[in-house]
């Protein structure tokens, strides 16, 4: 990080960055060129968690380059200035890397969806067999994230 002073370097920090989210953006690249998506997702240090459909543009990736990147991030408030160039913003921010894979255990499956339930609703839910078999569940482990804060 180019400006050492605006790094959260804690993982108390971080986490409370991810927790507080609602969206996730996951980046993919396929032949060099970058491919990102917003996500819901659910966490669980050093897991992220994504459903989607069993296929699509994002599955055909990942099967062929499970590299991928991702961010979070929540703006506080526009700083406005007379002189545009002075504009800036209040945010905080974690961006990491990490390596996905497709999770079929059906029992790792249900865990992963607890999981991504959990970080929008603090109820329990039961998953029917047919739905599960009919969801693809990604799972990245973080191999590395920074967070940021400015303004």
């Amino acid at each position: 990080m180019r400006r050492d002073e605006k790094e959260i370097k804690d993982q108390a920090g971080i986490d409370e960055i991810i927790k507080a989210s609602k969206v996730c953006r996951l980046a993919m690249a396929e032949g060099g060129k970058p491919y990102v998506v917003p996500l819901n997702f659910g966490y669980d240090y050093p897991w992220l968690y994504f459903h989607c459909a069993t296929q699509g543009r994002k599955i055909d990736i990942l099967r062929r380059n499970p590299d991928v990147c991702f961010e979070f991030d929540h703006l506080e408030k526009l700083n406005k200035h007379k002189i545009p160039c002075e504009w800036g913003a209040s945010y905080t921010s974690v961006i990491g890397d990490g390596i996905a894979e497709m999770v079929e255990d059906p029992e790792a499956k249900k865990m992963a969806m607890d999981c991504i339930m959990a970080q929008y609703s603090m109820r329990r839910f039961e998953f029917p067999q047919e739905n599960l078999k009919r969801t693809a569940v990604i799972r990245v482990k973080i191999t590395e994230m920074t967070g940021k804060t400015s303004g």
